[in-house]
């Protein structure tokens, strides 16, 4: 832990503590994924501050491991040639833009599927529509780590990487543009209750800082990411 940069090393840690809380709290009548987690902006127990604090819930071990794997793996190389405020400045976009993303698909899908119904019957027993949006409710580091994986597909397109369970080594960018083109299918056709918009998200909002951040740099082609 001693040689991971700053940042990197702060958000594992932040993260595995979160973990660790929500745990604990409800031995003291706490569920902190209800108070911390973002909930649907027509919900009555949505807060704005839960754009940042949703991403360092996680809903169990196996989502909290690989979403830390990953910033791990490849936040630590983008933080070294970035440095630690741009880095922290990227994750947390990420994060929130996934979480803004989130918040949009939960409209399209209350306005089109919901806003007519006093009620949800989810067959075992009928709630109302207030109880029913504060079910609607994200946590997880994803949207940040997508767009993580992002960032280091962009700027290490041809770095050859061994992915599970593929046999070979696959170049950075395939391995972005894949993930994003499986996470559009998955989205448009999956009823597993994981957030993929919110993961295109973060990809999204990536895509666009890092591309303003080309865009910014000096004609000499040097640019200080510090």
């Amino acid at each position: 832990m001693n040689n991971l940069p700053t940042v990197t090393k702060n958000l594992l840690i932040i993260n595995v503590l979160a973990f660790l809380a929500t745990i604990l709290a409800p031995r003291y009548g706490f569920d902190l994924t209800d108070y911390l987690g973002l909930h649907f902006f027509k919900a009555s127990q949505f807060n704005l501050v839960q754009l940042v604090t949703y991403m360092f819930m996680h809903a169990n071990f196996t989502h909290l491991f690989f979403n830390m794997f990953a910033v791990w793996m490849f936040g630590r190389i983008l933080e070294h040639v970035w440095g630690e405020k741009r880095f922290l400045f990227y994750y947390l976009a990420c994060g929130i833009g996934a979480g803004l993303i989130q918040e949009l698909v939960q409209y399209i899908q209350w306005v089109t599927d919901l806003s007519a119904y006093q009620s949800v019957n989810l067959g075992y027993t009928v709630i109302p529509m207030s109880e029913y949006l504060n079910m609607m409710n994200t946590v997880g580091a994803s949207g940040a780590v997508y767009g993580i994986l992002l960032g280091f597909g962009m700027y290490f397109p041809n770095q050859e990487m061994y992915v599970f369970p593929l046999p070979f080594a696959i170049k950075a960018k395939y391995f972005v543009i894949i993930y994003a083109l499986l996470e559009i299918v998955l989205g448009a056709t999956a009823n597993d209750h994981i957030a993929h918009y919110a993961h295109l998200g973060g990809m999204i909002f990536g895509f666009i800082i890092i591309m303003y951040w080309r865009h910014k740099r000096p004609k000499n082609g040097f640019y200080d990411f510090r």
